[in-house]
């Protein structure tokens, strides 16, 4: 029975196989292959043999693997599998779901849902990602304005071609139709998003990760290496955003962590969101940018307001 099993699996990968090549895969004749061909037959299977130059054996193009042959865990792995995809939105997926899940007779247990917006994006952040995902797919030109950090606002057209999360973050890649070039853009700043009825072909380039695609926007400053030192309380904060290997605790219970960010005002913002929480041991030039800062907002709230 394992011998029949793996032939209509192999016969589902290849157009055809010869008499001769299953029976040097199983080691055996190739009148015992001719034999589980006649049984194979005889069970329903669409198989077929045919003689001269170019023949072999094969199964009808349309055939469809039957339940049977999946084990029960086999069978729900599918189904898991579906369900992690439909919680992205995927197309049409829960109609394949629900007919797989009658297919198999289970019952549909949605254990997982993904929401790629943040805390407080509402449904417009929410629907940047179907939009996104529909033009990717069907290979339609998007144009939105975008908001960089150098603060300047643009209207762009891009065919789009990926998207990708970094460091808690989406981002589209894309080749910008404005620039010429592949780009990439933080979907947070990106506004008026429309997909257009404009169809491309996809270009042949390569779609490297956003810490490695040139240019990224945030990405093209110069990265500064830092050394944080912050007190017991903040733990919660430490192990949510920072890698486990950068992280050491002392014996005093603070926590002395290192990380590596492109240095501009994202970086600056950052720290200083930590408040009176870190104290960065290095490089000092960061220091005295932090201390420069913190006194400008001190100045806001002296005197009336």
């Amino acid at each position: 029975m394992n011998r029949l099993f793996e032939i209509v699996y192999l016969l589902m990968g290849h157009k055809t196989m010869t008499a001769a090549e299953l029976a040097q895969r199983f080691e055996v004749s190739t009148r015992t292959i001719y034999r589980d061909i006649d049984t194979l037959s005889g069970a329903g299977i669409p198989v077929y043999a045919s003689k001269g130059k170019g023949g072999g054996i094969g199964l009808l193009p349309d055939f469809v693997l039957n339940k049977s042959l999946l084990s029960e865990d086999e069978q729900k792995e599918i189904l898991f599998g579906l369900q992690s995809l439909e919680a992205t939105n995927a197309l049409q997926t829960s109609q394949v779901l629900s007919k797989l899940s009658t297919l198999f007779r289970k019952e549909e247990i949605h254990w997982i849902d993904v929401d790629f917006s943040g805390w407080n994006s509402g449904d417009g952040e929410r629907s940047k990602f179907g939009l996104l995902r529909t033009a990717i797919l069907e290979q339609r030109i998007v144009k939105f304005v975008y908001y960089s950090s150098y603060g300047q606002k643009t209207e762009r057209q891009v065919e789009p071609m990926k998207l990708q999360f970094k460091n808690r973050s989406w981002y589209l890649q894309c080749y910008c139709l404005r620039s010429q070039e592949l780009r990439t853009f933080k979907i947070s700043r990106i506004e008026e998003l429309e997909v257009t009825g404009t169809w491309f072909e996809r270009r042949n380039i390569e779609v490297t990760p956003v810490d490695a695609a040139t240019p990224v926007e945030r990405f093209t400053f110069a990265y500064v290496e830092l050394e944080l030192l912050f007190p017991p309380q903040m733990a919660y904060r430490i192990y949510d955003e920072f890698e486990r290997n950068r992280i050491r605790q002392r014996e005093d219970g603070h926590y002395l962590v290192t990380a590596s960010y492109p240095e501009d005002d994202w970086v600056y913002g950052y720290l200083l969101s930590f408040g009176e929480n870190v104290t960065v041991v290095s490089p000092p030039h960061i220091r005295d940018i932090l201390r420069d800062k913190a006194q400008k907002i001190a100045e806001l709230y002296t005197g009336p307001s």
